[in-house]
């Protein structure tokens, strides 16, 4: 899970600091890390890599303009430039592992081999930027220093529970640590492999046009799940209840990391229901961009009548239908998911047509939803009203 090439290409790094010593405890030695403590020059950790990190500065996110600086940013900067003597200890600091380290007291640095932040991105990129914005105003860089710890280990393994747990205390996205932990790598080759170009989104900084968005794109699959791959199975006749996935991506992504957990970690007879479940979402996942894309522009709805969440250009064609008539159609087309040749596809018999689904939207969507898309989205009776219909298709085609 840690990115070896990149590590190892690292240099090792001359960390200076006015104070150093070497917290750690019986339970550190007995599994052979060191933790070092210290206070160091707000400057020396500016040049310190971030990739062992869930979260990157979120100012300077990758493939986007620079977000607005949130308080926190705010706060930091505001200590450094009005209170710098009370930095160290107003800031929580900043966390860094390393493979191996060397103590130089008499030039007061630690050298530190393939370090990386792994918590403390924001702090970091504040102090970089400030320091920058002085610079080019001809101004000293403020005299101030920072509270670091020092996690010295191999174990990679332990790099990565440490990234993702101290970073709990600032709401870190679900899908960082998804990606931090490889959890979307199959995925994501997956996608890449069925429309070739695509990349999937594995972290909260990834957020321009050039990635898939990851829990978007499991909520769909999760709604094309057929019953027959449902856990637990519902019974015969009963669709799965799949409200939660029109709003509830934080759900939905729990839920596939459960089932990446059960169909890839392990090996007990009970699982092999989730394994043919994960070969699901591996072989639908480039249909199911496809799908949202067609159904969320689908000119079958000029004309319907339907106008509250609907986006149309001047012409009256449909540029944007509202999730939550979406979603209750795609639960829909689950119905007609089949292995062809081994894998998944969702593959509508020769005799369905997208207008007799859209037909029946319309008074699911006036009489059941009261015209409210996210009322549509949510009420399981909308779903049920549409699923009756591709399953009579499925009957008959059968």
């Amino acid at each position: 899970m840690t990115n070896q090439s990149s590590a190892q290409a690292r240099s090792p790094i001359a960390l200076s600091f006015h104070s150093i010593r070497n917290i750690s405890c019986p339970e550190d030695k007995d599994n052979n890390r060191t933790v070092l403590s210290g206070k160091a020059p707000i400057s020396s950790i500016i040049d310190i890599p971030t990739d062992e990190n869930v979260r990157d500065y979120l100012l300077e996110a990758e493939g986007r303009k620079r977000k607005r600086p949130s308080g926190v940013h705010l706060a930091i900067k505001d200590t450094l430039k009005n209170n710098p003597e009370n930095f160290s200890v107003l800031n929580g600091g900043v966390t860094i592992v390393a493979k191996s380290y060397e103590i130089d007291e008499a030039r007061k640095v630690v050298v530190l081999s393939r370090p990386s932040i792994i918590n403390g991105s924001q702090t970091q990129g504040v102090i970089r930027d400030y320091v920058k914005e002085c610079s080019e105003q001809g101004q000293p860089s403020p005299f101030a220093h920072v509270t670091f710890e020092i996690l010295v280990t191999e174990d990679d393994e332990l790099v990565a529970e440490t990234s993702i747990a101290r970073n709990f205390q600032n709401d870190v996205m679900t899908i960082s640590i998804a990606g931090r932990l490889g959890q979307l790598e199959e995925l994501s080759s997956a996608l890449a492999e069925q429309k070739p170009g695509a990349k999937l989104q594995k972290s909260e900084t990834q957020l321009s046009d050039d990635y898939e968005k990851t829990e978007r794109i499991i909520q769909v699959i999760t709604a094309l799940t057929p019953s027959e791959l449902w856990i637990p199975r519902p019974k015969d006749g009963e669709m799965p209840n799949k409200v939660f996935a029109y709003s509830g991506k934080a759900k939905c992504l729990k839920l596939f990391q459960d089932i990446h957990a059960k169909a890839v970690k392990s090996d007990e007879p009970e699982h092999e229901a989730y394994k043919e479940l994960y070969k699901f979402y591996l072989d639908v996942v480039g249909q199911a961009v496809d799908l949202h894309e067609k159904w969320k522009s689908h000119s079958g709805f000029k004309g319907s009548g339907l106008k509250v969440g609907f986006r149309r250009d001047s012409q009256g064609n449909i540029l944007e239908v509202p999730d939550g008539i979406v979603f209750p159609v795609l639960a829909a087309l689950s119905v007609f998911a089949r292995k062809v040749d081994g894998s998944w596809r969702i593959v509508p018999p020769k005799n369905f047509r997208d207008e007799d689904l859209i037909a029946a939207v319309k008074p699911a969507f006036i009489e059941m939803a009261s015209s409210n898309p996210q009322t549509m989205g949510k009420s399981r009776a909308c779903y049920a009203q549409l699923h009756q219909i591709t399953s009579l298709y499925k009957k008959l085609s059968d």
